[in-house]
């Protein structure tokens, strides 16, 4: 997902806003910043946000507000959790390379389950499986040598692995394939119990 990294958002610059939306887990400096710096060397022009995502994109069958409104309401009532980054992996059948996620596996799964119901039902075309995308929709021959790169760049990377999530950004696709922050819930913002 591209973001603006200045914060600053020109909604008429990025086109018009489609019924595509998405729940992710931003990453937090210095771990972020050094994904993103690898994600733009390898894939040259991209404008990237390092994230976890909670809900892949979908198309929402209710206003955003709504939907907004329900997931905050459920992410509310559950706690923070750390998120613990693995290994440079790559699916199969896309030719995706991605940063496994080897803690908060378990939260980030009950996350997707819970969330993905009622007003955030969707048929997603692949089972939810954590994890940091790095470079997508690549030429095939460039897939093993992008690969290749990122397992140098990662294993480089001396600092912490790990990061705390605490709150989930809403944001949404506009046609010309830039994503914009909507909203952000805090998890663990109301008592459990």
């Amino acid at each position: 997902m591209d973001f603006d990294p200045d914060g600053l958002r020109d909604r008429d610059a990025l086109g018009d806003r489609i019924n595509l939306y998405a729940l992710v887990i931003y990453l937090p400096p210095p771990l972020g910043l050094f994904l993103d710096d690898l994600r733009r060397e390898m894939v040259p022009g991209c404008n990237p946000h390092a994230h976890v995502s909670v809900l892949p994109p979908r198309t929402l069958g209710v206003s955003a507000e709504a939907a907004m409104e329900e997931a905050r309401r459920i992410i509310a009532g559950l706690e923070p959790f750390d998120i613990e980054l693995g290994n440079i992996d790559l699916f199969p059948v896309t030719d995706v390379i991605y940063i496994s996620v080897e803690g908060g596996t378990a939260q980030l799964r009950d996350l997707h389950r819970i969330l993905n119901q009622g007003m955030w039902s969707f048929a997603e075309p692949f089972p939810y499986h954590p994890h940091l995308t790095l470079a997508q929709e690549i030429d095939a021959a460039h897939v093993q040598p992008l690969r290749d790169l990122a397992a140098r760049r990662w294993q480089e990377f001396q600092g912490p692995r790990v990061f705390r999530a605490e709150r989930a950004i809403f944001v949404q696709n506009t046609r010309d394939g830039q994503w914009i922050d909507l909203a952000e819930g805090p998890l663990g913002a109301v008592p459990v119990g």
